[in-house]
């Protein structure tokens, strides 16, 4: 593997640059390390074209990219494809037999008691996926050759066909690639512009439901992200950047633009993790290890935990039900929920909220671009908690249209007055993203009762003191920048990549010199790998873990794992505590059994560093007032409306109010008090409560 030039360290001032494209905006921070100035700009998205919206973000900063040092992205673009299933021509090459694992998956259900919800069907059909002869056992031992005459004939049909994007997987090839690997020099050069994802290479793990699905996936994004990556890469080199384009993926962490390319499922929920990063930071900040996240944009809220210090990260989850993705992402709920979601009455006469959004194009009814269903930025409008501007003047708000959207499809089924019916909306919306993160938080019951809500994104700060009053979360953080909140926890993570290795044994009678060569062959790729990509060996840290379960069991638990003649043994008995922590159950003659072992190597990278303010003794002015109905009553007060601009350091809020700012606005309601910290965040509690 040739190695690219190292990092340079730019001259005069050093800026950082982070991107997050979202389904209804698309955000742009600019960090000056020198100075610690942070700019930030939104622009809607574009859904034809998300380049052209992250284009009109950098340039409304006049950026000159000769100063910038480093510049890092997030996305939902690949999130975006998987949902709406905006895939180019693909097909699948399989064992012959297995043409229809995904498709059988492992038999669940999402819902355990509704037996007649259909899970979505294969992101591949059936007359799209190839069998070819060919068999190689679990040890990697080839039983039967690959029949090269029947891959050539699959290679001209799927060329034929006219795929762009092929999944080869094959049942063993975890064990040895070997046949994937001749399957894909046949289908390159049978079509040399054809892209090949390899199940060995993306998730060289034993279960082949899991592999397959995952590695579908990943073939069908690589087009997409390939041609996206190379033109905003394209992009930044003509204006003027000479550094490398870092990706953020699911995991939490980084990667280089040559990497997505080749991994591009990895930055699925790549936007989430961002936030999740940032809410984290936020958290520590303040003095908490442990807080709920809550992201709510246009489109949805997504709600992700922060346990010890830790964001919480799962080995498997999924865009769709049924097709499950075994990269690393971080653990979280998902709902339609945002200030794009559009609210509507069922034919029982209930009224819904989503999971539909209006999306940014044709965008809520108050836009005045063509929509006309009622959403809960409409909803909020109505009730005075939304001024008639949004993101700093870009998007102007139509109080009529509002009006007329939420009568002809609320307030009128149901009998309501208008600010009834809107105030009836964002009941229902606050308590469906209540009820999903009640779910979440209860798998994790150690996580600390005085955890407080860290909301951010467009429209989570005028949410968040309801949602968490039906949670009983006694404090709200709002960071300063909420509706950029996750372009910049972009500027808050490392490099990080996760490889893993099949490694089956019982722990009583594994050579522990053998289980250590082995590390050291990961930990060489990962060093390969980090150093390609610029990092320097101070800079690079690597953390081993082992998948342990008892013999005979399906599921396993990650465990830390120690250098040394004693790490097995220490890793065994962590099992053991943990095992009892998670599942109230303990075996201690029962033999433990190392499923695979598991490496994350981590590029260390420059983070945000915020300054503390010094608090001021003045009282805040409102910059105005305007009627405003803060409760289920609909009944609107008065109410003063706050620029935080103007807010300082250890000025103080008693609500009913307003704070206003560009990306975001954040309600404090009657009984609540609002403090400035130190960062700059806004703290809201329940009087009597601090």
């Amino acid at each position: 593997m040739a190695e690219t030039p190292r990092r340079r360290r730019a001259r005069g001032p050093r800026q950082r640059v982070s991107i997050d494209v979202g389904g209804t905006f698309t955000d742009v921070c600019v960090l000056d390390d020198s100075t610690g100035e942070l700019l930030t700009a939104k622009v809607p998205s574009s859904v034809d074209d998300p380049l052209a919206s992250v284009i009109r973000a950098i340039e409304s900063l006049n950026l000159d990219f000769a100063s910038v040092q480093q510049v890092i992205h997030s996305t939902t673009i690949t999130t975006n494809a998987l949902v709406m299933r905006d895939f180019p021509p693909a097909a699948l090459v399989t064992t012959r037999g297995f043409r229809d694992v995904i498709e059988i998956r492992d038999g669940t259900q999402e819902d355990a008691w509704d037996a007649y919800h259909e899970v979505a069907p294969p992101y591949i059909r059936r007359r799209d996926r190839f069998e070819v002869t060919e068999r190689i056992d679990y040890s990697g031992r080839v039983l039967q050759p690959l029949d090269r005459a029947e891959a050539v004939a699959i290679a001209e049909e799927v060329s034929a066909r006219g795929a762009q994007t092929v999944a080869v997987c094959f049942v063993n090839s975890y064990a040895n690639s070997r046949h994937e690997e001749e399957v894909r020099a046949i289908l390159e050069e049978v079509d040399p512009g054809i892209h090949v994802s390899l199940s060995s290479v993306v998730l060289p793990e034993i279960n082949e439901y899991e592999r397959f699905s995952t590695t579908v996936a990943n073939a069908l994004l690589g087009s997409l992200v390939t041609r996206y990556i190379g033109r905003l890469a394209d992009y930044l080199r003509e204006s003027g950047y000479r550094g490398d384009l870092l990706l953020m993926h699911s995991g939490g962490g980084s990667m280089t633009a040559p990497l997505a390319q080749a991994f591009p499922l990895r930055l699925a929920a790549s936007s989430i993790a961002a936030g999740a990063m940032a809410a984290r930071h936020v958290a520590q900040q303040c003095g908490f290890q442990d807080a709920i996240a809550l992201d709510m944009g246009g489109t949805s809220s997504d709600i992700t935990l922060v346990q010890d210090g830790q964001v919480r990260v799962t080995k498997q989850w999924w865009v769709e039900y049924g097709h499950p993705i075994s990269f690393p992402g971080v653990e979280l709920a998902t709902i339609g929920a945002g200030g794009g979601t559009i609210a509507w009455v069922d034919e029982t006469g209930a009224l819904r909220s989503g999971p539909r959004s209006a999306g940014a194009h044709p965008g809520p009814a108050s836009y005045l671009r063509g929509g006309t269903e009622p959403t809960n930025t409409d909803a909020n409008l109505l009730l005075g908690r939304l001024s008639t501007s949004l993101a700093g003047g870009v998007v102007d708000l139509n109080v009529a249209a509002a009006r007329q959207a939420v009568d002809e499809r609320v307030a009128g089924p149901l009998t309501l007055t208008s600010l009834e019916a809107a105030s009836s909306m964002i009941q229902v919306a606050d308590s469906a993203v209540a009820s999903a993160a009640r779910l979440l938080r209860q798998s994790r019951r150690s996580l600390s009762p005085s955890a407080p809500l860290v909301a951010f994104g467009g429209a989570g700060p005028m949410h968040a003191v309801a949602i968490a009053q039906e949670l009983g979360i006694p404090t709200v953080i709002v960071p300063p920048n909420p509706g950029t909140t996750s372009a910049l926890g972009c500027l808050l993570v490392d490099i990080r990549h996760d490889f893993t290795a099949m490694y089956q044994g019982i722990a009583s009678d594994i050579d522990p010199q053998t289980l250590e060569e082995r590390f050291r062959e990961i930990e060489a790729e990962a060093r390969e790998r980090l150093e390609f990509e610029g990092v320097s060996d101070p800079d690079i840290v690597l953390e081993r873990a082992v998948s342990m379960r008892y013999r005979g069991q399906w599921r396993s638990l990650d465990i830390p794992m120690g250098r040394g003649k004693g790490a097995l043994g220490s890793a065994v008995q962590v099992f053991q505590d943990s095992y009892q922590a998670q599942y109230a159950y303990r075996d201690p003659h029962a033999p433990v059994e190392l499923y695979q072992l598991n490496l994350t190597a981590i590029g260390r990278l420059p983070k945000v560093q915020a300054r503390r303010q010094k608090p001021v003794t003045t009282r805040p002015t409102p910059s105005g007032q305007r009627a405003v109905a803060m409760d289920s009553s609909a009944e609107p007060v008065p109410t003063p409306v706050y620029d935080r601009a103007r807010l300082r350091t250890g000025q103080r809020i008693d609500g009913p109010a307003v704070i206003e700012q560009a990306d975001a606005t954040t309600i404090v309601p009657s009984s609540h008090r609002l403090i400035v910290d130190e960062w700059a965040n806004l703290r809201i509690s329940e009087v009597g409560t601090t």
